[in-house]
């Protein structure tokens, strides 16, 4: 009897786990061109990588193993290529008693469980573990490596005129190498952003995960002018410029997947700063349950995207998930009876059957410019990345005026705030009374890590110690849960991000409230009255659900 595939195992789990076909037909065009696709079809399942490994190991017949025995043998590691370990998700090791051991997610890859036997020079015991459990082992083991000079002039110093020397050195092994590893240290941290910023005679490298900034370990045995340089010929720049800011662009390849990089280059006084805004392309879009909305929420949001024609905005800071929220918006209304049209900049997520175009400034290819060809091309779905000038309100109100569901985001503190921020860039009163049907405010709060997070009453010291703890609806006797860490999480508590927002429908009260001379706080207290969930009110609820703590929505929540 053959071996069970990766698409045997697919077929069975889209049945397990309720996976719509198309889905799984698309993975299985995957696997026949030889590329991966198991981690593809865990991300599709709503399961947990521990579920999913069971799910694995149960099917291929494969004993599993926990992070815990893994941690405790002996790594391989050292024997192999480091990209070869991440990119096919396996960790050699070997028990303190017994054969060698290779940890696998997928076991359906007899070539690459083939070619670890080769490197370790026996057939090892093959068992399962989840995908992140490997990619911890891997962190914890392999560490940061240095990279060495294998051309012998990695660590010579750079002279600043010496630009051909500068690019033939940024080219070389050590430095794609070392700049490499750290496209790879952001994949495996989730990491959305880069910052390398120069110091007097090093770099300090960090990285945004889950909206805080981590220090990684920099990369050694380069100089730090090369890494720069290398990220500035990644992104077509000009590495001879070092007075004048730069941004570019790339698409590299890390690991199974493609990433498109947005590259903002900044002098500053001891060199070059870069920070590295990281978009992969293959991410799929979140569905609007699981974004996070409260059920009367939801039930708001899809009764005024129901609607014909008007404007809907969802405001909040930036990285805040505006950009997310509305992807999946328009995932929601993407049917072959509507034409949907955006302006993105940039275009985060490629959506199949919307036609998605991308601000060029540099040729005059602006929101405002942009939406006024949209009306001539028929749509009826309209989606502007931002509104950001009195030019784009107008042509934004007057499209939702003229028969056209229009999308867009606001930089504004509440719900309520987005109605004088339009006032005051210009657009009439009865103009926004006729087209805003609703604003979703946002904010995201770190979700404490399943795996870790522990419970415990409130008592009369926690309040007396923060008196937001009462501001915010706690009170005494309440369960809360609170970041413990552990290795999953890397030691913070906490894993992934959710939303808490504030939806204001705009009924006949609030509509009539929106004259020239508006304030946020009138509209805010009648939206309040006739039964708009507040952000606090919202983060309360998570908070009690145990999906995040009180320290993260006093973190990003305003009180009021």
């Amino acid at each position: 009897m053959a071996a069970p595939t990766a698409l045997d195992f697919a077929a069975y789990f889209s049945q397990r786990a309720g996976l719509k076909k198309a889905d799984v037909d698309k993975l299985g065009d995957s696997a026949r061109a030889g590329e991966g696709n198991l981690r593809k079809l865990w991300e599709l399942s709503d399961l947990s990588s521990a579920e999913f490994a069971e799910e694995v190991a149960r099917f291929a017949e494969f004993p599993r193993i926990s992070l815990q025995e893994l941690m405790a043998a002996e790594s391989k590691a050292q024997q192999f290529s480091r990209r070869f370990l991440r990119e096919m998700a396996v960790f050699p090791c070997q028990p303190a008693e017994g054969s060698a051991i290779l940890v696998v997610a997928d076991p359906f890859d007899a070539a690459s469980i083939q070619a670890s036997a080769i490197v370790l020079g026996a057939q090892p015991v093959v068992k399962i573990a989840s995908f992140e459990d490997i990619a911890i082992a891997l962190d914890q083991r392999l560490g940061q490596d240095q990279v060495t000079d294998e051309a012998g002039s990695a660590g010579a110093p750079v002279q600043d005129d010496d630009i051909d020397n500068l690019r033939d050195l940024a080219s070389g092994a050590p430095v794609v190498r070392a700049v490499n590893d750290l496209f790879e240290t952001a994949v495996e941290t989730r990491a959305s952003d880069i910052h390398i910023e120069p110091a007097r005679s090093s770099l300090v490298v960090r990285m945004r995960v889950d909206g805080l900034l981590r220090s990684v370990a920099t990369p050694s045995g380069v100089p730090p002018q090369a890494v720069i340089s290398r990220i500035k010929i990644l992104a077509g720049l000009n590495i001879a410029e070092r007075r004048l800011p730069q941004d570019g662009a790339a698409r590299v390849r890390v690991a199974r997947s493609e990433i498109d990089m947005r590259v903002a280059i900044m002098p500053t006084q001891h060199g070059e700063s870069a920070v590295i805004r990281l978009l992969p392309r293959d991410r799929a879009l979140l569905s609007v349950d699981k974004l996070g909305f409260l059920a009367g929420d939801q039930t708001k949001l899809r009764r005024t995207l129901a609607l014909p024609h008007g404007m809907i905005i969802v405001t909040g800071p930036t990285g805040s998930g505006k950009t997310t929220t509305l992807a999946t918006v328009l995932s929601l209304l993407n049917e072959p009876t509507r034409k949907i049209l955006t302006i993105e900049d940039p275009v985060e997520y490629e959506i199949p059957g919307i036609c998605q175009s991308q601000t060029k400034s540099s040729i005059g290819l602006t929101f405002a410019t942009a939406l006024r060809s949209f009306v001539r091309q028929d749509p009826d779905v309209i989606m502007v990345g931002e509104v950001r000038d009195s030019e784009t309100a107008h042509v934004a109100v007057h499209a939702a005026l003229t028969g056209h569901l229009v999308l867009t985001t606001l930089h504004t503190e509440t719900a309520a705030a987005a109605v004088p921020r339009l006032l005051d860039l210009g657009v009439e009163a009865f103009l926004l009374r006729s087209t805003l049907r609703a604003v979703v405010a946002q904010r995201l709060v770190r979700q404490l890590c399943e795996r870790c997070k522990s419970s415990r009453p409130l008592g009369q010291a926690d309040l007396d110690a923060d008196p937001r703890y009462a501001a915010i609806g706690l009170r005494l006797g309440n369960v809360i849960f609170e970041p413990t860490g552990c290795e999953r999480c890397g030691g913070v508590g906490y894993r992934g991000r959710c939303g808490v927002f504030e939806v204001l429908e705009m009924d006949e009260e609030v509509r009539g409230l929106i004259e020239s001379q508006s304030d946020w706080a009138s509209i805010d207290k009648v939206a309040v009255r006739n039964g708009m969930t507040t952000m606090i009110e919202d983060g309360l609820a998570k908070c009690l659900a145990g999906t995040t703590s009180a320290a993260e929505i006093l973190r990003v929540t305003t009180v009021r």
